[in-house]
């Protein structure tokens, strides 16, 4: 494990706070292990961090690395994702003056960063997140044998708070005393938990295999599993919902929607069926996916970042009252009532 709470952190975050390639840094903000030194972004700097992104945290935002060496940090998250994953020549240089600094990186991006790297001091790594997992094997629906339940979170579209949710939940579920282990999929995930597999990054006849080792490695020492899901059986780019499915076994689902989202994001030629029409499309390919029982949603995850409370409460009645099922906002009003239905 690279990162960890011990260490201090400053997020590479340039024009990622107020912009749509943010998502990594913002979410390590929000529920990140390690203390978060410093955030750079020029374009907020000197701004609250609550009021330009909505995290109640006293962290400072600064222009540069210089500014943010300052704070003390001991590592370099990258927590923006540029277009094709390749960092822009000024932001790889304020990269090479961090681990000139001394600072190890966390890196996201598809483009590894450690060839750029080849002596660093004894306390210093590299941490290229998108690599593909050695001995690899493909799925065999083993992780049926397991005792724990296996909580998957699935969505109507990317990027709508699959990871969001399996995070809240986990940190209800301990909260509780539950023994309980959230598995990163992504890279952000991946941050956070400090471990997982980059499902992305991983040959598509394998991907059904590399999560099925996973969570065989941590189904026997935890009575439950959240499952980071990535992408969505809707959307025509995303291949990873399945494997996910098939190599997780989950026990259960939990649908994740944004509230008055009716196309996929960057495919609007694309609609969302309604969410009556998305459970049993899910519940059904669960089915064939290597399961020995029904595998059902058990609840759904509403996004209503984008209402008012009064809206959202609203939202959140209507969608309980035309599914039948547990509804809540996890992020804006906990996961409690939901875990009140799971366990």
């Amino acid at each position: 494990m690279y990162l960890t709470a011990n260490h201090r952190v400053v997020i590479l975050l340039h024009d990622g706070i107020k912009g749509n390639h943010g998502k990594t840094g913002l979410a390590y903000l929000r529920y990140g292990q390690a203390a978060i030194a410093a955030v750079i972004d020029a374009q907020t700097v000197g701004q609250p961090l609550e009021k330009v992104a909505g995290i109640a945290k006293d962290i400072p935002i600064v222009a540069n690395l210089q500014a943010a060496l300052t704070h003390k940090p001991d590592v370099l998250l990258i927590g923006i994702a540029p277009s094709g994953g390749i960092l822009p020549d000024s932001l790889l240089e304020e990269v090479k003056q961090a681990v000139k600094a001394g600072l190890s990186v966390v890196n996201g991006l598809h483009t590894h960063l450690a060839p750029y790297f080849e002596q660093l001091q004894p306390q210093q790594w590299i941490w290229d997140i998108r690599k593909e997992p050695l001995e690899l094997g493909i799925g065999s629906a083993k992780a049926q044998s397991l005792d724990c339940q296996r909580i998957l979170t699935v969505g109507t579209d990317m990027m709508v708070g699959k990871m969001s949710t399996g995070l809240e939940c986990h940190k209800a579920a301990q909260q509780r005393g539950i023994s309980s282990k959230f598995l990163g999929t992504g890279q952000g995930g991946i941050m956070i938990a400090g471990e997982g597999i980059p499902l992305d990054a991983i040959r598509v006849d394998f991907a059904a295999g590399a999560v099925e080792k996973m969570v065989l490695n941590a189904g026997n020492n935890h009575s439950v599993l959240w499952i980071e899901g990535q992408g969505s059986l809707l959307h025509p780019g995303s291949t990873a919902t399945l494997p996910l499915i098939r190599g997780s076994q989950p026990t259960g689902l939990i649908l994740v929607h944004r509230v008055g989202q009716t196309k996929i994001h960057n495919a609007p030629q694309v609609s969302i069926p309604p969410i009556s029409e998305v459970i049993e499309l899910y519940e059904q390919v669960a089915k064939v996916g290597g399961a020995v029982n029904p595998v059902k949603v058990k609840a759904i995850a509403l996004n209503t970042f984008h209402l008012g409370e009064k809206e959202a409460k609203k939202a959140i009645e209507t969608t309980q009252e035309t599914t039948g099922l547990p509804s809540t906002d996890v992020v804006r009003f906990g996961s409690d009532y939901l875990l009140d239905y799971l366990f």
